[in-house]
Formats: C-alpha cells, sequence, structure tokens
C-alpha cells in the first residue's frame, strides 16, 4: 500500500481541533459584526495581474503561482495564482462594483496561501481575519480598527497585548531625513524585521542593503525620539486616531505611538497598526493600516480611501492553546439518544426530531441495547448529555435525559427536554 502525505505547510482539522476553531471565528466574527461590518467572500485564485506589483518584492516571491491550462502551462506560463491576502481582492471587488454604497465596511475570514517555509506558527495556507472601511477618510474608521482589535482579542480571553500606532508618511519622512528617499522600501522591510531579529540583526540587515554606518546611526536617532523634520501634520492624525479609539472604549494602557512600527506591505500610505503580546510572545498577532492609493490601481479613478486590519487568527489560535484559553468543547453534539431496543426507536427518533427542530443538536446511537456502552461511547466523545426512551417512556410519550457529567437526570416530554437544555 503506497503511503499517504500532506503537502509541507498544510494540515488536517479534525473534528475536534474544527469545532474549537469554529467557536473562536464565531466570536471575532460578532465582534467584527457590533462594529457595522458585513461579510464577504471571493474567489480562492486571482487572475495573476490581479496580484503582482501590490505586495513588494518578498510577497512576489510567496506567491502560489497557477500554470496556465494546455500549451501554455506545458511551457511555464502562468495566467492565475492563490490569494496572497484579502486585501488586494477587496480592492479589485471595488474596482467591479462601482454603485456599492458608500462607505462600505467588509469583514471577510477565509484562507490565504503564501509559499513560505513551514515552521511553528509558520503555514502555507491559513485563515485571516479581516475588517476594511472603504471610501471615507474619516479617522473614526481608522480608530474603529484598533477598537476592533482591542474588542475582539479581549472577548477571546487575551489581555496582555499592545496595539501599536505608526503613520507611513512619517517612515517616508524619516527616509529622506538620512538620504534614504531612494531606499524606502528597502528601509522599511528591514525595520519591520525589529521584533523578529531584534536591533543588532536590523542594523545588520541595513548595512547588507547597503545603507551606510552614519544613515544607520541618524536613523536609530529619529526612532528614539528626535524631531523628523515635516512630519507634524502627521503625528496631530496618529494623536486623533489615538483619542478616537480610547473613545470607543480601548484600554489606554493596550494602545500606544511607535516610531519603529514599519509595516512591509508596499501598498500602505497612511496610519499603520500592529498587535503584539506583551511578555515572552515575540511576533505580531494582527496588522493594518489605510492605503488610501490600491483601489485607484484597478479603478483608475485616483486615490479612494481606504483603511483595514487583519487578525493572525492562526497565531492567535496557537497562543490559546498554549495559555489554556482555547475551548474546551470536543464536539458540537449536544445529546447523544440513545436506542433501547427495536421496538422503542420510533419514540427515540420522533424525540429526537423534536429536539432539532427546537435548536437542540442530536445524535442518535447505531447501536441498540446496553445502554452502558452507549453512555461510554457518548462521553468519551464529549457529548454532554444522553437522551433514553425505554419501553415505559416510550409508552408515556416521556424521554429521560442524563448529564453524563453529574449522573442526574430529567424526565419529561422532547419539549420540556429542550427546555432544559436550554437552561
Amino acid at each position: 500500500m503506497a503511503k499517504v502525505f500532506l503537502p509541507k505547510g498544510a494540515r488536517d482539522l479534525m473534528p475536534a481541533m474544527m469545532n474549537r476553531r469554529l467557536l473562536v471565528i464565531e466570536t471575532v466574527r460578532e465582534v467584527f459584526a457590533r462594529y457595522g461590518f458585513e461579510p464577504l467572500e471571493t474567489p480562492a485564485f486571482e487572475r495573476i495581474e490581479t496580484l503582482t506589483g501590490k505586495y513588494g518584492d518578498e510577497g512576489e516571491k510567496l506567491m502560489f503561482r497557477i500554470l496556465k491550462r494546455g500549451k501554455g502551462g506545458q511551457a511555464g506560463e502562468v495566467d492565475l495564482a492563490l490569494r496572497y491576502d484579502l486585501t488586494v481582492p477587496l480592492a479589485r471587488v471595488m474596482a467591479m462594483n462601482p454603485g456599492v454604497q458608500l462607505p462600505f465596511k467588509r469583514s471577510q475570514i477565509q484562507p490565504v496561501w503564501r509559499a513560505e517555509r513551514p515552521q511553528k506558527g509558520r503555514l502555507r495556507e491559513f485563515y485571516q481575519c479581516d475588517v476594511d472601511t472603504i471610501g471615507t477618510d474619516s479617522p473614526i474608521a481608522d480608530a474603529e480598527c484598533i477598537a476592533v482589535v482591542h474588542d475582539a482579542l479581549t472577548a477571546l480571553g487575551l489581555t496582555e497585548f499592545t496595539i501599536r500606532l505608526n503613520h507611513r508618511q512619517i517612515l517616508r519622512a524619516l527616509a529622506e531625513a538620512i538620504g534614504a528617499g531612494e531606499q524606502e522600501t528597502s528601509m522599511l522591510q528591514a525595520i519591520d524585521k525589529l521584533d523578529k531579529i531584534g536591533k543588532d540583526g536590523v542594523e545588520k540587515e541595513l548595512i547588507e542593503r547597503g545603507f551606510s554606518n552614519q544613515q544607520v546611526s541618524e536613523l536609530w536617532q529619529y526612532l528614539d525620539g528626535k524631531t523628523i523634520p515635516g512630519t507634524s501634520e502627521f503625528e496631530a492624525q496618529l494623536r486623533v486616531i489615538l483619542d478616537i479609539a480610547l473613545d470607543l472604549g480601548v484600554d489606554p494602557d493596550r494602545v500606544k505611538i511607535d516610531r519603529t512600527l514599519a509595516r512591509g506591505l508596499d501598498y500602505y500610505t497612511g496610519p499603520v497598526f500592529e498587535t503584539v503580546l506583551d511578555g515572552g510572545y515575540s511576533g505580531s498577532i494582527s496588522g493594518g493600516g489605510r492605503y488610501d492609493g490600491l483601489i485607484g490601481m484597478f479603478s483608475g479613478k485616483g486615490d479612494v480611501p481606504a483603511v483595514g486590519v487583519s487578525l493572525g487568527i492562526e497565531r492567535i489560535f496557537m497562543l490559546m492553546e498554549e495559555m489554556g484559553l482555547m475551548p474546551t468543547t470536543m464536539t458540537s453534539t449536544q445529546v447523544w439518544a440513545t436506542v433501547f431496543s427495536s421496538d422503542t426507536r420510533s419514540s427515540t427518533l420522533e424525540a429526537a426530531a423534536v429536539l432539532r427542530q427546537a435548536g437542540i443538536r442530536v445524535q442518535v446511537s447505531t447501536r441498540e441495547g446496553k445502554l452502558g456502552k452507549q453512555f461510554k461511547e457518548a462521553s468519551t466523545r464529549g457529548v454532554p448529555f444522553a437522551m433514553v426512551c425505554g419501553p415505559d417512556e416510550a409508552a408515556a410519550g416521556t424521554v429521560v435525559l442524563k448529564n453524563l457529567a453529574t449522573g442526574e437526570q430529567f424526565s419529561g416530554t422532547a419539549e420540556q427536554v429542550a427546555i432544559e437544555i436550554g437552561n
């Protein structure tokens, strides 16, 4: 028999894990909805020209390209690619739907693909959770990105985090101030790795990228607080956004302006944000910013105001597991309907149907008799309740609900049992 393997950077998510993930995602989705973000889905793949030229050199290298059909594919020609993120597809959607009422607030929770080197916490297929607001330059939209992240993480039990805030135009002015205007992107890509490789690592990378020792020295002076010429307007914008975020209920101890924050993607044009866990955990768990020029690249109508943020849900799953914060639910089934005998099977199935109509999730046992074995099977699957309908119950039109953790029992009609479970 041939061996079978998963592709590197991918994994199977078995039901117990999926149930936990779905509970987490539903918590995040509910926070998104509270702020008026409406759900959207886009295809797994896009035309290659839609995705290329949007992510910078490093992003281009990580894109999964799809060969053309037929002779073109045999010659190595490409016309499609798996989506690299959810933001560029959103920009394409907006360009194709000019009649959408603005501002347009959308949420999207779908997988993306990147040809990363697989390692702990970094997969080639993973989910992103995004919210974006299109069509307004109001600082409320930027502040809501911060508030949504704050509320989502808090709802998940992650309380020790810091949301960092910066402005892309401040970073542009920083590059000019050290005489590296032509190397802005290279500078940002190096600074963006500060959390991962530290100050010494960033200095080494900057030198390797062609920056002089003098430029690197001046860079740190500005990052440490020296006034950057021509940035007062952008500093004021950040303070307004921060004040609005606090008005929205963001804990002031969980958000700060940080000049070292440099989001690596090319399409950011204004305020940018990133969230890191406090303590010994490295790497960001959310990131985003304003990208007023991206949609215009598709629509040809100039800049269109847009801002959004993405939760790194895969990293959040991993951290919640490590911290013991993931839901313990193994199964979505609430009631295991035992089958006492073939004579009572119809009564059991009818009771199960009543419970399902009441919104209770019921799985019917495929065994008959030996209730102890049926209870054990339900318990090992993590089902909290078992339902029994023996000859006496079938005759009386009732069932018995057994709490498999405590052994407590409740007897009544299926309708009464549904109410009991709801309580």
